[in-house]
């Protein structure tokens, strides 16, 4: 079991394509849900994004100006996940691909990689928004990125700090990292590999 586990990890750090979340995984995170949910009038247990999005056009509108106030807002206060500068350039140095695929918005999403001085590593058609296809767990995201890419699945890796990226990854075929400051790696059955720290995925 061992072995395997470790020939996995192998694997993974041999991709070449490269795609990652932003929110919780390249950057430390800030985001209240509990508060961004009571401010939007929703209930503690409802999906933001899939609620809003369910709703009339005419009211669905204020909710999502509601939205993008509140991420520019944790936007500003955003800062780099422990690692990631050094993955990020250690992983170009090797010439893979990189990509994000994120539930925010377009702005909010190239505001965060600034404020995190990690805007360098991708170019603009390597970020995907909520806006550019159907948003995770969808694999939609990650499909475009592979198919931009030419890149096959089994080439290929997507890390992050949720359920949403992990179930994404694997509806995509592709290998999965969570990471998971606490350690705690809550869902096993999604997860390829649990990491507790980015320099974990720095094969030297």
């Amino acid at each position: 079991m061992k072995d395997t586990l470790n020939n996995l990890q192998e694997n993974i750090l041999a991709s070449k394509h490269w795609i990652f979340d932003m929110d919780g995984t390249l950057t430390i995170g800030v985001h209240d849900f509990t508060m961004m949910r009571s401010e939007l009038g929703l209930a503690p247990d409802e999906g933001i994004l899939e609620t809003v999005q369910a709703m009339p056009p005419e009211q669905a509108a204020p909710m999502w100006d509601k939205i993008n106030a509140m991420e520019y807002h944790f936007a500003s206060l955003a800062k780099p996940m422990p690692g990631a500068f050094e993955l990020l350039e250690h992983l170009q140095e090797k010439g893979v691909n990189l990509g994000i695929l994120t539930r925010n918005v377009m702005p909010v999403a190239l505001q965060t990689l600034k404020t995190c001085n990690l805007d360098g590593f991708f170019t603009a058609n390597n970020i995907l928004d909520r806006a550019s296809c159907e948003p995770k767990p969808h694999p939609a995201g990650i499909v475009l990125l592979l198919d931009q890419w030419r890149a096959k699945p089994s080439d290929s890796v997507m890390v992050g700090d949720y359920l949403f990226d992990l179930e994404a990854g694997k509806a995509a075929n592709i290998a999965t990292v969570h990471i998971d400051t606490s350690a705690q790696h809550p869902w096993p059955h999604m997860t390829d590999w649990g990491i507790k720290d980015l320099h974990q995925l720095i094969d030297n």
